[in-house]
């Protein structure tokens, strides 16, 4: 299949691309690179492009399906920035655009912040609540896919991710997971710093679990379908902290500090029912299995962190 990855310099979207390429597809990667970097798909032999989406009908041709990771991935991007919610939004009416114009099906992230101000464990069929300009972005997306299918018949699946961790998240700096940040203080043997008292919970997922997820969402039938992809497991800040000192032999305690953040979320849990009977998706891969993977990476690329 002849493939197109938007965002796929990223953390998630590099990934993707390195499965797609393994599995004998034909890819094209667009990516503004403000989150992402082409040194993340080196040695694959896709064609890269950096340049606006408006430009992947002159560029991309003959596509089946479109992977779009390409978007602002983190709620202070959109505080920082409100014109990113119209920005986003355009870009992905660009996508279906295409997609309309050339039958090809699109599978895009969307995310669990979606379900902020609702009881865990969060299902897909629950009310979505106004609580940032980020959920409100991605939230119209969703809406936006439905509408295509409804009008034109533009097939597509959204994947709403939980907490995401993996490999290849430097380039996002501050934006990277907890588990990665809290991983690279503890290997400079510097206190990770938690606002609270470390019992939030997040439901973390390894970045080859979501990978999956996107291949059979991208394999599967669907008109228009939205899935968590979560391991319905949730862990503590604190236990984060705790399995790193032990996979790394260490004892670094952390710091803790006032959360300054309003409406701060303190728990996320996927329900997986649906993705599991629908998608036939579960994840595989534990947090400390993960972790152990994570602390071996870093320790054999002499990778930056920061």
């Amino acid at each position: 299949m002849k493939v197109l990855v938007t965002g796929g310099c990223g953390f998630i979207g590099s990934h993707l691309v390195e499965r797609l390429v393994k599995d004998g597809h034909d890819v094209i990667v667009f990516d503004n690179l403000n989150t992402g970097n082409p040194k993340n798909i080196e040695g694959l032999g896709v064609e890269f492009f950096n340049e606006p989406y408006e430009k992947i009908g002159s560029i991309a041709h003959n596509i089946n399906i479109i992977f779009h990771l390409g978007m602002p991935s983190s709620s202070p991007m959109y505080k920082r920035d409100p014109y990113l919610v119209g920005k986003t939004v355009n870009d992905a009416i660009t996508i279906l655009e295409y997609a309309k114009r050339n039958s090809c099906k699109v599978v895009y992230a969307s995310t669990s912040s979606l379900y902020n101000g609702n009881p865990v464990p969060y299902r897909e069929d629950m009310p979505i609540y106004v609580t940032d300009y980020y959920t409100e972005c991605r939230y119209a997306i969703e809406r936006l896919a439905k509408l295509y299918n409804i009008l034109y018949g533009v097939k597509s699946v959204g994947l709403r991710l939980f907490s995401v961790y993996g490999p290849k998240e430097q380039y996002k700096g501050e934006y990277a997971n907890v588990v990665s940040q809290f991983l690279w203080k503890i290997m400079r043997n510097e206190p990770p710093i938690i606002f609270g008292d470390g019992t939030q919970t997040r439901d973390f997922i390894h970045v080859n679990d979501v990978v999956e997820a996107f291949k059979l969402a991208a394999e599967g039938d669907f008109d228009c379908e939205i899935f968590n992809v979560g391991t319905g497991v949730e862990h503590s800040f604190n236990d984060v902290v705790d399995i790193i000192n032990r996979v790394l032999g260490k004892k670094i305690e952390p710091v803790y500090k006032p959360n300054p953040i309003k409406n701060y979320v303190y728990r996320t849990l996927a329900d997986t029912a649906k993705a599991e009977k629908m998608l036939g998706f579960k994840a595989k891969i534990t947090l400390e299995e993960g972790i152990r993977d994570l602390a071996q990476y870093y320790l054999t690329q002499s990778i930056k962190t920061s």
